[in-house]
This record gives C-alpha cells, sequence and structure tokens, in this order.
C-alpha cells in the first residue's frame, strides 16, 4: 500500500529511537528483530541484556545485538530517572524511595526515557492492560498543551472513492467512552493533527451525529454541534463541519443536499464520531464490509508519541505501531 510504503520510507530516513520496555515478550522480540534488520528504527530494550538475548537466540533471531540494550539493576545513570520521577510527582506526595521502586517498573521508566529526551516515543501493550500502559505516561510524559483527554484513531485504508482516495481518519474508537463537547472538539483538533503527521493529507473533519444540520433535536447533536463551534475555536483554519449524518459526510451527492452550504460538501476526510460505542462499531463494520485494512488505536493527545497495542496483536502489528510511532515523532 502505498500510504504504509510512505510510513516505512520516512521511518528510514529520519530513524527514531523507540523504547520497548516489554523486552522478553517473545512477539515484541521478533518484531524489534524485523525492525533493526530493515533499519525503521533504533531500538532501545529495558532489562538483563543476557537474558534478553538468550531470548532472543531461543527465537533464531540474529539482530537483538544491534539494539541499545539498559539495564537499570545495573546502569548508575537510572538515577536521573529517580530523580526526575521524583521532581515530576512530589507535589502528589511521591517520596524519593517510591520513585527508586516505580522505576524498577519497564513501563515507568520508558516513559521517564521518553520525558527525558532519550527515546523518541515507546511502543507497549502486548502484555499490559491499556491502563498499566497509560498511567504511567499520563503521569509522565503528560498531555499536549491545549489537550486534556487521550483518544484513539484509527487510520481508515479503504477500496473505496471515499476519504483521500479511500483513506480517512476514525476517532475516537479506542479510549474516552462518553465525551463531552470540549473533549470532543479535542479530538477532533488531535484527528485533524494525525491526519496532517501520518497521512499527510489536508483534513476535512465531519463531526457525525443521527442528525445534519438540525434535522433532529436532540441533547447527543446538540453536544456534536457545541464541539464543532469549540473546535473551531481552536483551529480557526481548520476545515470543519457538523453535525453531519455519516452518508452527509462523504457522499457528495448526499452533502449538496442535506448541507450545500457546509465547506465539507460530503467530502469529510476525517470522521469524529460522538461517542466511544459509535465509533468503535463504526470503524469495526467499515474494515469488515470494505474488506479494508485498519491501523490502529493511534494514541492521540500525548506531549510525546506513546502507543498502546492491543494483547492479541501480531508481529507485524507491533512493527507497523512502531513505524507510526516514530513517524508521530518527526
Amino acid at each position: 500500500m502505498e500510504f504504509l510504503e510512505g510510513l516505512f520510507a520516512r521511518a528510514k530516513a529520519n530513524k527514531r529511537r523507540i523504547v520497548l520496555p516489554e523486552s522478553l515478550e517473545s512477539r515484541t522480540l521478533r518484531a524489534a528483530d524485523v525492525i533493526l534488520k530493515e533499519g525503521l528504527a533504533e531500538i532501545i530494550l529495558l532489562g538483563n541484556k543476557q537474558q534478553i538475548k538468550d531470548q532472543a537466540a531461543g527465537l533464531g533471531l540474529e539482530n537483538i545485538d544491534k539494539a541499545i540494550f539498559f539495564d537499570e539493576a545495573t546502569d548508575p545513570s537510572r538515577q536521573k530517572y529517580v530523580e526526575l520521577l521524583y521532581e515530576l510527582r512530589k507535589n502528589k506526595g511521591m517520596t524519593m524511595e517510591e520513585a527508586d521502586q516505580k522505576v524498577k517498573d519497564p513501563l515507568y521508566l520508558a516513559s521517564l526515557m521518553v520525558k527525558n529526551g532519550d527515546a523518541d516515543g515507546e511502543v507497549a501493550g502486548a502484555m499490559n492492560a491499556t491502563s498499566n500502559v497509560l498511567r504511567p505516561a499520563l503521569q509522565i510524559i503528560k498531555m499536549k498543551r491545549g489537550i486534556s483527554v487521550v483518544s484513539g484513531a484509527f487510520i481508515m485504508i479503504t477500496p473505496t472513492k471515499y476519504g483521500n482516495n479511500g483513506v480517512l481518519l476514525f476517532a475516537d474508537c479506542a479510549v474516552t467512552p462518553f465525551p463531552d463537547a470540549a473533549q470532543l472538539a479535542q479530538i477532533a483538533v488531535s484527528t485533524a493533527d494525525t491526519a496532517k503527521v501520518l497521512v499527510r493529507m489536508e483534513p476535512k473533519v465531519a463531526m457525525l451525529s443521527f442528525s445534519t444540520k438540525g434535522s433532529a433535536k436532540n441533547e447527543s447533536p446538540d453536544k456534536v454541534i457545541e464541539a464543532t463551534r469549540i473546535a473551531k475555536e481552536m483551529q480557526p483554519n481548520l476545515i470543519i463541519d457538523g453535525e453531519f449524518q455519516a452518508d452527509a459526510a462523504i457522499v457528495a451527492s448526499v452533502g449538496a443536499q442535506k448541507a450545500p452550504d457546509s465547506p465539507i460538501k460530503g467530502d469529510a476526510n476525517v470522521l469524529v464520531f460522538p461517542t466511544l460505542d459509535a465509533g468503535n462499531i463504526g470503524y469495526k463494520l467499515t474494515q469488515r464490509f470494505s474488506g479494508g485494512v485498519a491501523i490502529g488505536p493511534i494514541l492521540q493527545g500525548m506531549a510525546s508519541p506513546v502507543n498502546d497495542l492491543s494483547r492479541g496483536c501480531t508481529v507485524e502489528d507491533i512493527v507497523k505501531m512502531v513505524v507510526i510511532t516514530a513517524n508521530q515523532s518527526m
């Protein structure tokens, strides 16, 4: 796929340091081996170097030696991470002793590396729940300025004419169940930024509802209308409109009939769903009915890239997410 080829090419040309805290997990090691062989990123593995190398040898992997290894139990530079965590969390009551214990957790250590600039991004979740991955990231890396909500976008690559030659972004499909208007606006702005950074396309954002431009009166479309207003205030130059039914957002003839004065004109390439229910159902139906590919969830809103894997992920999934994380950090 041309889109994925572009992501991989940019990752090779602008090599980033990605930390993989689940360094003894077999799929993660296999993915690291592929990434190192192909030169897609510099990989930081956390833990005992010999143990990791033994695990890799048992899997028949030949490129793990090219990784950067960091063992918090023996590396004297771990103290800088203890001190950084203490400074970040002391106002929340954390003691230096507690910080020292937390640094032993690879998920905390990975987030500290990103915060300190020693890694450009983090990918985890093959053996940890989303909450475990996000908790240290939210405490340490924190959110982008002006954003207070984490969201998850999917890049949908479909064999259709919709969006940008069949490529669209859907959000939020993974994180926030019932966003209020302000959160929904932030999700829209974050997803537009993802469209620019990863897909290199000019976002045209449609705020979805069961109503188009006042065709129904209800608190749900009212929330979407308010979210649209807030998003326009956040980014005045963003092409965004709503509320739209899905067909009015992506079908030119329907858009012309239902919303003739809209700047979207049935040509949206970013679809923002009013709830997580709608977003998650929407991306899965689109994937299955169209025979397309869904890439994600890509976490949005963090000050530096952190991405969470499904615990059922494949080696290929991890490789793609590392490449995406690398591109997010450019």
